[in-house]
C-alpha cells in the first residue's frame, strides 16, 4: 500500500522502504520508525507510527507523523536500520535499536532526536 507523496502529489507512490520496531514506552504500546521513498520523484522521508491501547478496552489511539529528510539524513537513518538482524523484534539489542531507542527519565521515547527533520506532513492513503 502506498501513500500520497507530499512533494509530487502522486497517489500510491510514497512507500515504506525500511522500518524498525521499537519497544513500548511510557505512552505507546507500539513504536515503528519507517523510512519513506517516493517511486515517482524520489522524495526521501521518515515517519513514526505510534499506537496506544491503554484506557478503555474499546479504544485505541494512534499517530502516524511524517517528515521530509535530506538525502544524507535518509542514508544515515537507513544505515542504522539496516544493521538490525531482525527489524520486527522490538527487544533487539543491535546498534540500530540502541541508537534509535533513547528514552527520557520517565521512560518516554525521545523520538528522532539527533536527526535534522524537514517539514512535517500527514500520511495520506
Amino acid at each position: 500500500m502506498g501513500f500520497v507523496c507530499p512533494a509530487c502529489a502522486t497517489k500510491d507512490a510514497l512507500e515504506i522502504s525500511l522500518f524498525l520496531e521499537l519497544p513500548p514506552d511510557s505512552r505507546s504500546d507500539e513504536i515503528t520508525v519507517q523510512l519513506l521513498r517516493c517511486r515517482s520523484c524520489g522524495f526521501p522521508g521518515v515517519s513514526v507510527y505510534e499506537e496506544s491501547r491503554r484506557g478503555s478496552l474499546f479504544e485505541e489511539a494512534w499517530d502516524h507523523q511524517a517528515y521530509g529528510l535530506e538525502e544524507e539524513e535518509w542514508r544515515r537513518l537507513a544505515r542504522l536500520i539496516s544493521v538490525c538482524p531482525n527489524r520486527r523484534d522490538p527487544n533487539c539489542l543491535c546498534s540500530g535499536h540502541l541508537e534509535l531507542n533513547r528514552r527520557d527519565g520517565h521512560g518516554a521515547w525521545l523520538g528522532l532526536t539527533g536527526f535534522r527533520l524537514g517539514k512535517p506532513f500527514g500520511m495520506v492513503i
